[in-house]
């Protein structure tokens, strides 16, 4: 039983790091691939026998397909999280919520209020503004 444990110990080791080899390879979307391959060739005749003299390959690289930056509408996009400082120069579209409920938002605590970034609606602190919420894509008007 000691033995049996202890290969399997052995081989544990020796597996993770594949496996943690394969996790951490390239994402697909950033890897380019050479796509068109050519080749010439300078073919000469000496005394009835074909000799090939010189090979030439060129190779095109593929531009990437789905690139985040190719399809977005909006470079300056900035994802808010809980308990980030809101800055309004980062903001997309933004505004001060002064009517919560035509957006199907409760009231703004004491000391918070509701700002707009872009279609998120932001539930700021007023003194420090320190987020403390984000509803995405309540604003679809």
């Amino acid at each position: 039983m000691k033995k049996f444990l202890m290969a399997m110990a052995v081989t544990t080791m020796a597996v993770s790091p594949m496996v943690t080899a394969q996790a951490q390879a390239a994402p697909r979307d950033n890897v380019q691939r050479s796509h068109k391959t050519t080749s010439q060739k300078t073919v000469t005749n000496k005394q009835g026998k074909r000799t090939v003299t010189k090979t030439v390959t060129t190779q095109k690289a593929a531009p990437v397909r789905y690139s985040k930056t190719r399809y977005s509408t909006n470079q300056n996009h900035r994802n808010w999280s809980k308990g980030q400082r809101f800055d309004r120069r980062y903001a997309t579209n933004y505004r001060v919520i002064d009517n919560p409920r035509a957006y199907r938002l409760s009231n703004a605590p004491r000391g918070y209020q509701w700002v707009r970034s872009g279609n998120d609606a932001v539930l700021i602190a007023v003194t420090s503004g320190i987020i403390g919420a984000v509803i995405g894509n309540a604003i679809s008007r």
